[in-house]
């Protein structure tokens, strides 16, 4: 008589630990280069403030020729392309059709799309850094050239323009996570607050509205050594409205999303 002995239940395997917020956030700041739009676009922030400072040494005097006057202004064009390279993050995994994957991956979208925020912020903050070795080179290139090349800095300017660049970058995420296709996106964040600045400055009734809620009027101060209580205010309501807003709604759309 044989006797039955009862079926062994294979091991189990352990589970795997969702990936870190800083693992994810890395592999976000991998992607920013990996793609062709992105990697150029990051080259021509530089190559833009590079010749920002140039054309800086043959406008200002001698005299003029500080660190703080090449430093300034080379936040402009990076503040401009910036928001660019937030949209661009966000909506790669919809164009290059890698949503999928990513998603499948990392279930949870949530942490996803904070890891596409943590690099992007990551990136401004480098932006801000390469805005400082230009007008140090700059600085340098005065003093060669017998300009002043004063380094006399007003170190109040760093952190208001670290949170400049933070926020046109973020403002672009938002869009980005708002519309999911990125023509769309990058011609409607150029346009509407175009369109508004322009209907502001022709409309009388807007003229004081516009002081609350255009990002141009708004961030301005943000480029000087001191930002008072009543503009902190007038940036916080206009930020409401371009960055809150739409990186709320965006989110929204996106956890909700079906992939295909």
């Amino acid at each position: 008589m044989t006797t039955l002995t009862p079926p062994v239940a294979p091991p189990r395997r352990p589970a795997l630990a969702a990936p870190s917020l800083a693992r994810l956030t890395g592999v976000e700041l991998r992607k920013l280069v990996d793609t062709r739009a992105g990697r150029w676009l990051l080259i021509t922030i530089g190559l833009v403030a590079a010749i920002i400072v140039t054309v800086q040494l043959f406008v200002l005097d001698d005299a003029e020729q500080t660190f703080t006057a090449f430093f300034t202004p080379s936040l402009f064009p990076t503040g401009l392309l910036l928001p660019v390279l937030g949209i661009l993050s966000i909506t790669g995994e919809w164009s290059q059709r890698t949503a999928l994957t990513t998603f499948a991956l990392v279930p949870r979208r949530q942490r996803v799309i904070a890891a596409k925020l943590a690099a992007v912020v990551l990136a401004a903050l480098a932006a801000v850094l390469v805005s400082l070795a230009v007008a140090a080179t700059g600085t340098l290139a005065a003093r060669a050239t017998g300009g002043a090349g004063s380094w006399v800095f007003d170190w109040r300017l760093l952190p208001y323009a670290a949170v400049f660049q933070v926020l046109n970058v973020l403002m672009g995420a938002g869009f980005g996570l708002l519309l999911l296709n990125t023509p769309l996106a990058i011609v409607t964040y150029l346009l509407l607050p175009t369109v508004w600045s322009v209907l502001a400055a022709m409309i009388r009734s807007l003229h004081r509205p516009a002081q609350w809620l255009d990002t141009s009027v708004t961030m301005e101060p943000l480029l000087g050594p001191q930002v008072t209580a009543g503009q902190w205010a007038r940036l916080a309501v206009s930020l409401l409205v371009w960055l809150v807003l739409p990186l709320a709604g965006g989110l929204v759309r996106t956890v909700r999303r079906e992939v295909s």
